[in-house]
Order: structure tokens, then C-alpha cells, then sequence
């Protein structure tokens, strides 16, 4: 029987080359956006990038590119809170969200750029698709449920992919797995496939590169 939520499998040739040479294009920070009204155009696709701090998103980011330095990853937790927009080529758009689950931002500021966050995901028709991260050791948190019934109210297609892959042995993993897929089911924008991804070990970089270069 299939499971619900199956891993994502490795891209064939043709795919990852395509894949491949959307990301061989340079890669540059754009501007970070504080208010709906800094936003670039809206003049091609754009896929973001969510997760709570800490969870590797910058790394992603920076594999996926290739671009070491591109983002910036912090140390301290909760720190973008901007909206940052990267381009990659002339035909792409990677956004970064701001990192969630620390409450320690005074609240106006968080109020402030959760606002931010649901205009922005209601209000992008180039979106395509949200990748929200999950920490392969921890699973899904109660603040990753928040961001996914956000992205459930705003109609954004949403995919898992799990970061630092490679911090967990392989029997652990199934747990892990089983308790994420259980709480996907719970949410109707989630897109059923699980992206696993090491971006120590470069796992799983080319099988996303080509979902996003699949994406219409």
C-alpha cells in the first residue's frame, strides 16, 4: 500500500538536469520587504521558504544555490524579521521567510510581521509553492502546526522538506516520518510528498531543485 506523504524520489537525468541549470544561474539578494508596498514586481514565479529558527533554512537556501554566504544564517533565533527576496536568474524568485517560534521579540514586532506574512501569502498570485521546513530530529512542532493553518487559510500549496537528514539514523527515521505525515494529514494545502534533505551532505538538493523547476 502507498503511504500518505511518500518521500520524494530522486529526480531521473532529464529532470535533474533541468533542475541543474535553473540553479547554475546567478544567484543574488535582492531586498528585504518590512511592508507589502517594498515588494518586487510580481514578473515571475516565486517559491518561499518557511521554518521555525534554527531549523537550517539558510543552509538550505545557500545549497540549493550553490552560494555559500547567501543567506545569512544567525545565531540568534528569531532575528529576519524581514522578508527577503533572492534572485535566482531572471526567471526565479526564492523568498525567505522570517524564522517563527520565539517568543522572545517583543509582540508588536511579531504581530507586526505575521500580519506581513499572511498578506504577503494571500496576496502573491506568482507563489507557487511554500516549502515549509521541518528538523528531521524534532519533527513537527506546535509552531510548525501554526504556519501550516496559515498556508491552509491562504490556499498556498505546501510541501515538507526535512532538513538535517543526516543527524538521524535511518531506523529512527521511520518514527519521525510517521509522526509528520500523521500531522499533514490534518492540512488540505499540504502537497503530498516529503522532500528529505541533508544540505551538510548535499541529500535530497537535487531532487528539490527539480520540483522547483517543475513548478508552472
Amino acid at each position: 500500500m502507498q503511504l500518505p506523504f511518500p518521500l520524494a524520489e530522486a529526480p531521473d537525468e532529464i529532470a535533474a538536469e533541468t533542475g541543474r541549470k535553473l540553479f547554475a544561474g546567478q544567484s543574488e539578494f535582492l531586498k528585504g520587504v518590512v511592508a507589502m508596498s517594498g515588494l518586487p514586481p510580481a514578473d515571475r514565479i516565486e517559491v518561499c521558504f518557511a521554518g521555525r529558527s534554527n531549523v537550517g533554512k539558510s543552509s538550505l537556501i545557500n545549497a540549493l544555490t550553490g552560494t555559500k554566504g547567501l543567506a545569512r544564517a544567525s545565531n540568534t533565533p528569531g532575528r529576519t524579521q524581514e522578508i527577503n527576496f533572492f534572485t535566482q536568474g531572471p526567471e526565479l524568485y526564492l523568498v525567505d521567510l522570517p524564522g517563527y517560534g520565539y517568543a522572545n521579540a517583543p509582540l508588536a514586532v511579531v504581530e507586526k510581521w505575521q500580519r506581513l506574512l499572511k498578506q504577503y501569502l494571500s496576496g502573491r498570485q506568482t507563489l507557487r509553492r511554500a516549502f515549509v521546513l521541518i528538523d528531521t530530529r524534532h519533527g513537527v512542532k506546535k509552531v510548525d502546526e501554526e504556519i501550516m493553518k496559515l498556508l491552509d487559510t491562504s490556499a498556498v500549496t505546501f510541501q515538507v522538506v526535512m532538513t538535517k537528514a543526516d543527524k538521524v539514523k535511518e531506523k529512527d527515521r521511520a518514527k519521525i516520518l510517521d509522526q509528520v505525515r500523521e500531522a499533514l494529514s490534518k492540512h488540505p494545502a499540504a502537497y503530498p510528498e516529503i522532500v528529505l534533505t541533508s544540505s551538510e551532505k548535499g541529500d535530497g538538493i537535487a531532487t528539490l531543485r527539480s520540483i522547483i523547476a517543475h513548478l508552472d
